[in-house]
């Protein structure tokens, strides 16, 4: 008997009218991304994993694609290794190369590597498909289209205000009927992690905190109880959760709560800062929102970090982004700070066909 043809798990097909409907959520991102004066880059579907691992965390690495290499190449794996259960350096001597986890990793290296030929501040968009090894799910592909803008080599605060905007026009073209643009900076993170006496758990504080919409209050303090945080630090940070208020109530809240840190305060400072530009715009700041829980738990952020949750459907954020302080330092080049943004083109495939709002497109 013959088998049944499938595809693994994690991907899909598109049939043509499919097709058409995508490349109308393509086109109307990229449409925006032109207005805000963004060229388009492209970059490979793999790279180094050297370039890859140890720039998302350990949670991330875990999810790297990794590509095992053939041939001559085979013969080289690193059997002590394997012998010495040092599965990671086993690992890395069967596979020199993985599938792209992201579009702003591979950003960063093109960054450095085409110094010479770029004019910054650079703005770029790009639009390609990347992979991560994660459990399948609704909303949740191994094989997903982002859809990037960054801007390098400025710390101007204007640039978040660009951004801000740019997710509005883009969803606002989709026409959802509505959706909240939710806004933190890691430096109050980094403040409460050092106010609480845990700075060298302040990775494991953004992860956990990170999932607070997934696991719950709950969860997320049996995570810090297993990552070795005090009850001490888990019982002055629990509050947070609960933050109430107008977005400059919770400012205030927090100034006062991290009166003590210098860092946490700066955070503070950017935050209203860029609420302050964006009422000078006369932006609708209904849908904004200052979330103190929004974490992002990939590590390379250090400023200001977005999301973004459409209303009325069950799924997770169709965009995020944020603030990169010196991610081009981990390829050699120092003190170039960028900020980007990306929408995630498959979920907002998915809400649009949920909500019945690809109708008008042209099928062919």
């Amino acid at each position: 008997m013959i088998q049944k043809p499938t595809i693994p798990k994690g991907t899909r097909d598109f049939l043509p009218q499919d097709v058409a409907r995508r490349n109308y959520i393509f086109d109307t991102i990229k449409s925006v991304f032109k207005v805000y004066g963004f060229a388009p880059i492209e970059t490979p579907s793999f790279e180094l994993s050297s370039t890859l691992m140890g720039k998302y965390g350990e949670e991330g690495d875990r999810l790297i694609f990794r590509i095992l290499n053939s041939g001559e190449k085979m013969k080289r794996a690193d059997l002590s290794a394997l012998q010495e259960d040092n599965l990671p350096r086993f690992a890395n001597s069967l596979s020199e190369k993985a599938l792209r986890y992201d579009l702003t990793v591979p950003f960063a290296r093109f960054v450095v590597q085409h110094q010479n030929e770029l004019t910054f501040p650079f703005k770029r968009y790009q639009i390609q498909a990347v992979w991560r090894a994660d459990r399948p799910q609704h909303g949740r592909y191994q094989e997903f289209f982002q859809c990037d803008a960054d801007v390098v080599g400025s710390d101007s605060l204007f640039c978040e205000l660009e951004l801000i905007q740019i997710f509005d026009a883009v969803l606002s073209r989709f026409n959802l009927p509505g959706f909240t643009i939710k806004i933190n900076n890691r430096k109050l993170l980094t403040g409460i992690a050092e106010l609480i006496g845990e700075s060298e758990k302040l990775v494991d504080i953004v992860v956990a905190i990170d999932k607070l919409d997934k696991i719950g209050k709950e969860g997320v303090i049996t995570e810090l109880e297993n990552k070795g945080i005090s009850n001490k630090a888990i019982v002055a940070i629990q509050p947070l959760f609960d933050l109430q208020g107008t977005n400059k109530e919770k400012f205030d809240k927090m100034a006062a709560f991290l009166s003590e840190s210098k860092i946490g305060l700066k955070g503070v400072e950017e935050l209203r800062s860029i609420f302050l530009l964006l009422d000078k715009i006369g932006f609708n700041q209904d849908k904004i929102e200052f979330d103190i829980t929004l974490a992002r738990g990939l590590n390379y952020y250090t400023g200001a970090i977005f999301e973004v949750l459409a209303h009325d459907v069950k799924m997770g954020s169709i965009c995020g982004g944020g603030r990169y302080d010196d991610l081009t330092g981990l390829f050699g080049l120092k003190d170039l700070s960028g900020v980007g943004i990306s929408f995630g083109a498959d979920r907002i495939y998915d809400i649009l066909k949920e909500l019945d709002l690809l109708q008008k497109c042209k099928s062919n």
